[in-house]
């Protein structure tokens, strides 16, 4: 027996090829070095010593552990509100006009949203406390995607329970290594985060302009046709988070045809804000919904909810439920939250005219925040998040963020809640320039717009 033994392990080493021995071997012999071979003090003879006592405590008296975690690159304030948070919003005790916070439409307000919220609450409690894989589907929650299915004119709809892990999870559920990433520049930070988990190959084109990304595709989608595995993938943004500006979804669609490309588009700002009845950049455009792979919206801004959805054909949205690492990891959307994005959804189609209030209102804001003298204004006037930045140049990004700290404090102080965007500089793509984000309510009146312009306007005055 033992003699066949040493005949077949024989045959086995004749019948591998050469490098796969080499390997093999340098292996084995890296794992017994790493048993054997201890680092340790070592004597002149070069033999190995233990440590003695004062050795000991000298080591562990000079051992400086290393952070948990990284610097942020900036302080966080600490701003306590009261209250509900709506059109107005209580900080540290003060009472201020609110054009911070991504409440859209003002729904946050909404008794009915509110009312019908709670009897969920007493239906079902509190959480799901589990997973949707694990017992944490509720009969709520495909309600909810059905009705997100149907108002997005989709087959399927899969909800995420974290606005943020949508874009993050979705992308490397599709993306992986050995495939090609085109996208702009100025995606926000879960997209970014999601690019980086595909492990894929990724280029990114210059904000908007679609010159540069058919350069980009004519340049380096011949350096991957080598591969016959590698698929190619387009993702934007409906409205920018970084720059509140529109992406040219024609020209996009167009381009994917083009190329052969599987695109995907974040909707988080445009959904429930632009088109006539809120669907988004679609409706708005006059675009197929059917030409874009997958379409992604956030619960947490028009909708006075939590999460975020994915809604395209049903092999997209099933191959999701599988492989969607926020979806299948996550514990799923509180009853109650879901109930509060159902109701959102038949406000919607019971009361489309506060898109186009909205529209109006957001429109109003641009003109007026176009007149500040020392600020450059960047964003859609349709779009409902806009962007300030500093009119100086020839300060540096320091200096820039000090300043527009400063604003935020005196606006505060004189009743109005404004934020200036933050960003992580070390770790984003294509470091967005400093800036004030102002969101619009569609509850703004005309005086509360002025009286918001007024407050920049002279607080800036007495800053810069």
């Amino acid at each position: 027996m033992s003699i066949l033994l040493v005949g077949e392990i024989f045959s086995i080493l004749l019948n591998t090829p050469t490098y796969v021995l080499v390997i093999e071997f340098i292996l084995t012999a890296s794992v017994l070095c790493m048993i054997f071979v201890r680092s340790g003090p070592r004597d002149n003879s070069g033999r190995k010593r233990k440590l003695t006592k004062e050795e000991e405590e000298e080591a562990i008296k000079n051992y400086t552990p290393e952070d948990l975690i990284e610097e942020l690159g900036y302080e966080l304030s600490s701003k306590t509100v009261t209250g509900r948070v709506g059109k107005h919003i209580t900080i540290d005790g003060k009472k201020c006009l609110n054009v911070a916070t991504h409440n859209y439409l003002g729904l946050l307000e909404d008794q009915t949203i509110l009312e019908k919220a709670m009897v969920s609450l007493k239906k079902y409690g509190v959480g799901s406390c589990g997973p949707r894989g694990f017992y944490g589907t509720l009969d709520v929650h495909l309600d909810l995607e059905d009705k997100l299915a149907k108002f997005m004119g989709a087959e399927e709809a899969v909800v995420y329970s974290y606005g943020f892990s949508t874009m993050a999870s979705a992308i490397p559920a599709y993306s992986k290594r050995n495939d090609v990433i085109f996208a702009d520049e100025k995606v926000n930070f879960a997209i970014q985060k999601g690019l980086q988990a595909s492990r894929s190959t990724v280029y990114f084109y210059k904000h908007n302009n679609m010159a540069d990304l058919e350069r980009l595709l004519l340049e380096k989608i011949p350096l991957h046709k080598k591969n016959p595995k590698h698929r190619r993938f387009l993702v934007a943004e409906g409205i920018y988070m970084n720059t509140g500006e529109m992406c040219p979804l024609p020209e996009l669609v167009a381009i994917r045809k083009k190329y052969q490309l599987r695109l995907f588009l974040d909707e988080g700002i445009s959904f429930g804000t632009i088109g006539k009845t809120g669907r988004g950049l679609t409706e708005l455009l006059n675009v197929d919904p059917l030409e874009i792979d997958l379409i992604c919206g956030s619960l947490e801004w028009a909708v006075p909810s939590v999460g975020g959805f994915c809604v395209g054909s049903h092999f997209i949205i099933e191959h999701q439920r599988l492989s969607g690492l926020g979806y299948c990891f996550s514990a799923s959307l509180p009853p109650l939250l879901t109930q509060a994005a159902i109701t959102a959804l038949d406000t919607f189609e019971e009361h489309p005219e506060m898109f186009s209030e909205l529209v109006e209102v957001s429109k109003k804001v641009h003109k007026e925040l176009a007149s500040l003298p020392k600020f450059k204004l960047s964003g859609d006037k349709l779009s409902p998040v806009k962007h300030l930045f500093l009119e100086d140049q020839q300060k540096t990004v320091e200096e820039k963020i000090l300043i527009l700290e400063q604003i935020v404090e005196k606006c505060l102080s004189n009743s109005l809640a404004i934020v200036d965007a933050k960003y992580l500089l070390d770790k984003e793509q294509a470091n967005p320039e400093p800036s004030l984000r102002i969101t619009v309510n569609r509850k703004l009146t005309d005086d509360d717009v002025k009286n918001c312009v007024n407050v920049l306007k002279n607080v800036s005055n007495s800053i810069c």
